[in-house]
């Protein structure tokens, strides 16, 4: 987002490309970034590279911003010349670059003084409130407005800049640079006094609605109200606006280049907030290749340092969420780490930041305050990024399921009741990574590929033909359906359906907010136990130890996020624990790789037809393998 104030050219810079080493699983660069933000302004291309190349740093993030400065929207010559020059010198270092543009915000700057700004200019491109006030925006509404700058959110739909906007994509493809990267393509519902608009009613966003439901959006819709069947329309509609936005753009520059990455930003996870700005990751990443999420969590400033137990276990359900939502593609986190905390060292909270990142599969990069570009503390992130470096494979190569229990992800019910599924989908995540169990984030896309025994339905209202058909087939072939809170009516005869009436996720999460500690509530128990019981393996540690359970490159993989004893603003050394694990069967030995260590061999101990692993103790995070061929 502008609100970022870039200081340039951000840098995705790579010792070595990594998407031949994996050709199978189709990975790419994006796979595999390690992100760090320079300011071309500021610096030399060539010093940047080289900066970036020293610490380890893979790929090159760069702000030359021709869609969200409206000189250079008007004149993109001067900017189109130096993202050629720095994808030119990224690559003579072996290196990738990705450049930054707004989705649909536009600064003039200096509009107080200049007779042509884009407000001016177009009045009629603007997004507007239902009452025709237009999104037209000064300093005051935003930290990265200049004082006499104008900020506007244009409608997507306005014809005349759409295609001046893709012309301009087509433009930057054609100079080599491998990413573009779309900062926040968003209604405006985000600043204040917007938050309830459900904007845009602009005169040719309505004539687009009116044009494919027949609805006009300014008088047949009941805004806010979920249950009327109109507003629903307008929801959808709203985000398959930006759906089809990225879409564009990405087949607008692959035209030109097939090989560039097209890379959304987004803040919101996929929590009702997606539902009201209409940028819903869910359905974005089925049309781009990575999505980068500027995903927060913690009171006040959201930094890493001001997060409770249950903010870092919110974070982890998010993520394990969009690595399911990616079905394969890369998952970066544009997150942020220490603000100037007192009681906590930066190289503290990054570390912590990091390790939760990793562990879940996503990519880390590392930024200072609410800023893109720096670092919070550069040793510290030389530290990190050379340890991912040589470890990578163990992160990033494809994690594939080995007996989950399925969670579903209805994106209709989000839709609908946001508020309620939310609560009911992150309440079963979190008991399942408490109780140490193999879970699987399993979404519409995916349902009919899901292999599992059994799939829980976390109060999901919301199913299409496709799934109502899906779920019947599920059962049909003897796997088991769990399903708290609300009944589907299309199940009411299946069999091989668990029902709990109550909705155990739920009852779980309001649990978790008041207590986070051995957080116990009514049906629990039963609900664990209609899920059947780990047979490969069982994991003996802490509640505040978050595991989850993969095979990567035909070994079993435990990857486990240490939150024990962290304290907000006071204590970000967790508290080392121990973690038992027996494995069903005979084995020699295991590999243990511990946060920023070395790999270990340790051996287990024979008990009965069992082999059980003592592990060191755990500070941040680690992660335990063995290979394919064991247990025997």
């Amino acid at each position: 987002m502008i609100r970022k104030i870039f200081v340039g050219f951000a840098t995705l810079v790579a010792a070595s490309f990594l998407c031949a080493q994996a050709p199978d699983y189709q990975q790419n660069w994006t796979n595999y970034v390690r992100i760090g933000a320079y300011g071309l302004e500021r610096e030399d291309p060539a010093k940047i590279v080289a900066d970036a190349t020293a610490s380890d740093v893979f790929g090159i993030e760069v702000d030359n911003d021709i869609e969200g400065r409206y000189e250079s929207f008007l004149d993109p010559t001067e900017k189109l010349a130096a993202i050629k020059s720095v994808a030119e010198k990224a690559h003579a270092a072996n290196n990738y670059a990705f450049v930054y543009i707004a989705g649909t915000e536009c600064i003039t700057a200096n509009a107080d003084q200049t007779a042509h700004t884009l407000a001016k200019d177009h009045p009629d491109w603007l997004q507007r409130k239902i009452t025709g006030e237009p999104a037209i925006f000064s300093a005051e509404a935003a930290f990265w407005i200049a004082k006499g700058d104008e900020d506007v959110w244009v409608s997507p739909y306005a014809p005349e800049w759409r295609k001046i906007y893709m012309h301009h994509v087509a433009q930057i493809a054609a100079t080599g640079i491998d990413g573009i990267y779309v900062d926040i393509p968003y209604w405006m519902t985000h600043f204040t006094g917007w938050e309830d608009t459900w904007a845009s009613f602009d005169q040719y966003t309505v004539a687009e609605f009116k044009k494919q439901t027949g609805l006009d959006a300014k008088k047949d819709l009941k805004l806010g109200d979920f249950s009327d069947p109109n507003f629903q329309k307008w929801v959808d509609f709203r985000i398959q606006t930006f759906t089809d936005f990225m879409a564009e753009i990405a087949s607008t520059a692959k035209a030109v280049n097939p090989k560039i990455k097209i890379i959304p930003e987004i803040y919101p996870g996929f929590e009702q907030e997606a539902v009201r700005v209409g940028a819903d990751v869910y359905s974005m990443y089925a049309v781009v290749d990575a999505i980068a999420h500027e995903y927060e969590f913690g009171e006040g400033d959201h930094m890493a340092s001001s997060r409770s137990q249950i903010d870092w276990f919110n974070y982890q359900v998010g993520m394990h969420t969009f690595r399911a939502f990616a079905e394969g593609k890369a998952t970066w986190i544009l997150n942020y780490s220490w603000d100037g905390d007192k009681n906590v060292k930066p190289s503290d909270a990054m570390k912590n930041l990091a390790m939760s990142q990793v562990m879940d599969g996503a990519n880390f990069w590392d930024a200072p305050g609410h800023s893109m570009a720096g670092s919070n503390d550069l040793a510290t992130r030389k530290e990190i990024f050379h340890w991912i470096a040589a470890h990578e494979k163990t992160f990033y190569l494809p994690r594939t399921a080995l007996h989950p229990v399925g969670v579903y992800f209805s994106a209709a019910t989000r839709n609908r009741t946001p508020e309620e599924f939310v609560r009911a989908y992150r309440g079963v995540l979190i008991l399942l990574i408490q109780a140490h169990r193999e879970f699987q984030v399993v979404t519409p896309r995916t349902l009919d590929q899901f292999k599992g025994g059994t799939l829980v339905l976390p109060d999901a209202r919301a199913f299409d033909e496709h799934e109502q058909n899906s779920l019947k087939a599920y059962v049909k072939s003897g796997r088991e359906l769990v399903v708290t809170g609300t009944q589907p009516e299309f199940l009411a005869d299946a069999t091989n359906v668990v029902r709990f009436r109550e909705s155990v996720g739920e009852q779980y999460y309001r649990a978790l907010e008041t207590s986070f500690a051995d957080t116990k509530v009514e049906g629990e128990k039963d609900f664990l136990n209609s899920l059947g019981a780990p047979t490969d393996l069982t994991i003996e540690a802490a509640s505040t130890v978050a595991t989850s359970i993969s095979r990567v490159g035909g070994a079993t993989h435990i990857f486990m996020a240490n939150f024990t004893g962290l304290v907000p603003h006071e204590l970000a050394t967790p508290t080392k624990q121990n973690v038992t694990i027996r494995v069903h069967g005979r084995m020699e030995k295991a590999e243990f790789l511990p946060f920023l260590g070395d790999t270990l061999e340790i051996r287990g101990k024979r008990q009965g037809e069992d082999t059980v692993f003592t592990l060191p103790e755990i500070e941040r995070g680690a992660v335990f393998w063995y290979p394919a061929n064991s247990p025997q």
